[in-house]
């Protein structure tokens, strides 16, 4: 296999800092066997007192170091940290061009390691991080997931930083769920005969066994001074705690000098309970923390390797927060007191917990191995991402992105011509109004006169219109634009062909619907109907309309003529209706109907009541009905109640047949009705539709909104 990859090509190439090397010093040597010919190691100066000594490291493993590199910058600042980046990338190009790797092994979440890959990515050498993925709560986070993004392959550790990963964009084929290298070693048996000698050449004789702390917290650079702080406590509550405790020195993160001058006030390191050093060699340190009492801090050693061992660990503040853990592992997130750490290593010290495999289950290196092997390096170097699907734009032009989706929506009333543009939120951006004239040439010429004007309008409020939607009185065939019969309020309108001349006018498509279901479309889409699957809308204005909306679409019937909701025959004597027949709906509770009967009264002079102001010259309609009975007049009331009792009669007939979810009343009579509707429905209802809603209608302009409904609807269905 090394004759056939790596015979006459460049080497493989590993970053190496500390943590690193007491990885790599784990699985070291089948490395080297494996990879004798293709190794090669840079030394970067990292993060601990003792990395002037970490290239002995590499050297007793039998690894050609191939360039030491000094980049550290002191000061332990976050200016000194940004320094060191750039002293790094300032001396890293040469290395890098004289030892020509084809694959940069990157570990973890150093600013130093962040330098390296990012002077590899812009050089085109293949990356491979390891432990990518994971969350820690800090600036790491940021450099890790920056690494991440430079790296062209990746071995994380757990299956949730694989997730991350993947929803980082990552290519899924070029992550391998590998485990962490040191668990290989970790989940060895960890038991040295001489596990004794060593706890006490480092903590003295008279220690035991689970008698003693391990301590290791370092500065968090987000939040350096709560990081002191909390660092103050910590020695506070061990101090008290009065237990043998070996602390480690802080990292050189900004902060660390800081929190040395703590260590140092409170006399730590000429206290009799504690031994502070600056470094451990790995193997010793395995044995220090796997027989503990307890580990706190805030290391990732402590939420990571001591699980391997059952060693209770604390777990001090924000440092490690996203890092999965065992049960070992208790958090004092918010450390703001020493009784509160203090009563933390009562709960903790002494306890022993299941070893926990999080991290690895000990063939991590096996792997690792396996997936560079699998590297082709005859492959493209340019790194892909695997971005989510994205729904597609509704269109790619450029009038799309600068212009807003709206309609001209038409309500053809019988007194009134209206005409508005409305944008896809339900906005009326600008209504125009004129008096309906009586023939059809004259009607059809002021309509097309009123779009032409809104069309030029809509161009300086920055619309693009879709399409056209006409709402209109009386039967209608909507597929094909045809006004089939109208009613009486709007003369010579029958078998009229709305469509054609609009959209040949204005070069847009047009929707004609009356305007009933125009009302329950426009609740569909922006009023009390919108997610409801089935419910009614009945119109009291000055006829009784309405529309039916089932499983989600509007209902016409055969010939067009569903939903004549007003011509419901609640009587068979009733009052005489437009329709020619007897008892309807719209005979009763119409304005047309409150009207006529506010006349009658009026004529006996029985319609005012004291305090009422009525002008001898005003005509009478069936607001002075209404505004009576508010005022106690008891003839005008008994006129309102046999309104809504036929009304509430008609939608229990509705309810009975059509078995809606809702109600909504819509018009200018809604609000009068909704209350005394609601009643006789919960009087005379059969009982499986009494508890039925009847809601009066939000929306100011139901025809308008809901031609728009139709254009807004139906046009923005295309597929580009």
């Amino acid at each position: 296999w090394l004759e056939s990859k790596f015979q006459n090509k460049r080497p493989v190439f590993f970053s190496c800092n500390s943590k690193t090397l007491q990885k790599l010093n784990l699985c070291c040597h089948p490395i080297i066997w494996n990879f004798q010919y293709t190794l090669c190691c840079l030394q970067l100066t990292e993060m601990f007192c003792f990395c002037r000594n970490t290239f002995r490291m590499i050297e007793q493993d039998d690894f050609d170091i191939g360039s030491k590199l000094h980049t550290i910058v002191r000061g332990e600042d976050e200016a000194a940290m940004v320094e060191s980046v750039g002293l790094a990338l300032v001396k890293l190009p040469d290395v890098i061009q004289r030892l020509k790797p084809d694959i940069l092994v990157v570990h973890g979440d150093r600013f130093d390691a962040l330098a390296l890959a990012t002077a590899a990515a812009l050089m085109n050498i293949r990356i491979l991080h390891l432990e990518g993925g994971e969350v820690s709560g800090t600036i790491d986070d940021s450099i890790r997931h920056a690494i991440s993004k430079l790296a062209h392959y990746h071995a994380c550790c757990t299956r949730m930083a694989e997730q991350h990963l993947i929803a980082m964009c990552e290519d899924h084929s070029r992550i391998l769920l590998a485990g962490c290298p040191s668990y290989d070693k970790l989940l060895l048996p960890h038991h040295r005969e001489d596990y004794m000698d060593i706890i006490k050449s480092w903590l003295g004789d008279k220690v035991q066994e689970g008698d003693y702390i391990v301590a290791l917290q370092h500065p968090v650079t987000t939040d350096i001074q709560h990081s002191i702080k909390i660092y103050g406590l910590m020695l506070d509550a061990l101090i008290s705690f009065n237990k043998k405790t070996l602390i480690l020195f802080p990292n050189i993160d900004a902060g660390s000098k800081e929190m040395v001058r703590v260590m140092r006030r409170k006399g730590i390191e000429q206290h009799p309970n504690f031994r502070a050093v600056k470094h451990i060699p790995f193997e010793q340190f395995i044995q220090l923390v796997s027989h503990a009492g307890c580990m706190i801090g805030n290391s990732s050693c402590g939420v990571r390797e001591a699980g391997a061992f059952g060693t209770p660990v604390i777990n001090l503040g924000t440092r490690q927060t996203g890092r999965e853990t065992g049960e070992n592992v208790l958090h004092v997130r918010d450390a703001d007191t020493h009784n509160k750490i203090y009563h933390a290593l009562e709960l903790q010290f002494g306890k022993r917990y299941p070893c926990s495999k999080i991290y690895g289950d000990g063939n991590a290196v096996p792997r690792i191995l396996k997936f560079l092997r699998s590297i082709d390096l005859d492959e493209p170097l340019q790194k892909t991402f695997c971005f989510p699907p994205v729904k597609d734009p509704i269109s790619q032009d450029i009038d799309h992105i600068l212009e807003t989706q709206s309609a001209l929506a038409v309500d053809l009333g019988g007194t009134n011509l209206r005409v508005a543009i409305v944008c896809m939120r339900g906005t009326i951006v600008k209504k125009y109004s004129q008096p309906n004239p009586k023939t059809f040439e004259a009607r059809m010429e002021l309509i097309l006169k009123m779009c032409n004007d809104a069309m030029r309008d809509a161009v300086g409020l920055n619309c693009r219109i879709l399409g056209v939607g006409v709402s209109t009185g009386g039967r209608v065939n909507p597929q094909d634009g045809v006004v089939l019969h109208s009613t009486k309020l709007i003369q010579e309108w029958s078998s009229v062909d709305l469509r054609t001349p609009i959209s040949d006018a204005l070069h847009l498509p047009v929707w004609v619907d009356n305007d009933g279901n125009c009302a329950a479309l426009a609740e569909r889409k922006f009023g009390h109907g919108k997610g409801v699957e089935n419910f009614v809308t009945v119109i009291t204005g000055t006829g009784i309309g309405g529309g039916i909306i089932h499983h989600n679409e509007l209902v016409h019937g055969s010939t067009f003529c569903a939903a004549e909701l007003g011509h419901i025959m609640v009587s068979l004597e009733g009052p005489e209706c437009m329709c020619g027949s007897r008892g309807c709906i719209e005979a009763y509770a119409s304005g047309m109907a409150l009207q006529r009967e506010a006349k009658k009264l009026h004529d006996e002079d029985l319609l005012k009541v004291e305090g009422m102001d009525m002008k001898l010259s005003e005509p009478i309609t069936a607001a002075h009905l209404i505004n009576a009975a508010k005022m106690g007049n008891s003839k005008a009331d008994a006129v309102l109640t046999k309104a809504a009792t036929a009304l509430g009669v008609g939608i229990i007939n509705i309810l009975h047949i059509v078995n809606p979810s809702q109600v909504i009343l819509s018009g200018v009579l809604a609000s009068c009705y909704q209350a005394p509707v609601q009643h006789v429905i919960s009087q005379r209802a059969l009982f499986s539709v009494q508890n039925i809603k009847v809601v009066t209608s939000d929306l100011e302009e139901p025809a308008l909104l809901g031609a728009a409904s139709m254009v807004l609807d139906y046009a923005t269905r295309r597929i580009y």
